[in-house]
């Protein structure tokens, strides 16, 4: 039985290595990890007052974690304008900011193995709540300079619009 409605002999799914993260309609440069993104809905417990021996749930708040997008250190100036419209908004030195845009909506698209995007994410309303500039500095090691962004949100959801898409043959 396929799981594919597209791509028939298709079974596996998609790796977790290839995606990209768009916001004012542009992919942000070198963004090498993004944490899960989840959501919980608060369990509500109750009984019925002639019922004493067994316990209801039922739906209450959901809650949706933040979002931490991590990437190399670069010249690409992305990941500090964001975070400092929230910091300038609450206090921080320099020109006022705008109220109005320190909130984006981003896109995160899953690509397939030949680059096409397979799935999207739509985050609402999301901004920085922390900015890691660097990562830790290590004399003795080798690894990438490491810069992180951490997005609270209203929200997300499949992009519904994005369809499967027909993979090459070659």
């Amino acid at each position: 039985m396929a799981q594919f409605s597209v791509n028939a002999q298709r079974f596996d799914p998609y790796k977790n290595f290839k995606f990209l993260v768009l916001w004012d309609g542009k992919v942000v440069a070198g963004v090498s990890k993004i944490s899960p993104m989840k959501r919980t809905t608060e369990v509500v417990k109750h009984r019925s007052g002639g019922d004493s021996s067994s316990v209801r749930k039922s739906a209450g708040r959901t809650e949706f974690d933040a979002i931490t997008l991590e990437r190399g250190v670069t010249h690409d100036p992305e990941f500090d304008r964001w975070a400092n419209k929230v910091f300038l908004v609450n206090g921080g030195k320099g020109a006022e900011s705008s109220l109005r845009d320190f909130r984006k909506d981003i896109v995160i698209q899953l690509l397939n193995e030949a680059g096409q995007v397979a799935k999207a994410y739509k985050v609402y309303r999301a901004w920085p709540s922390e900015y890691q500039i660097v990562g830790e500095l290590d004399a003795n090691a080798n690894a990438v300079a490491i810069q992180s962004l951490k997005l609270e949100s209203e929200g997300w959801e499949v992009d519904a619009d994005t369809p499967e898409p027909e993979e090459p043959s070659f």
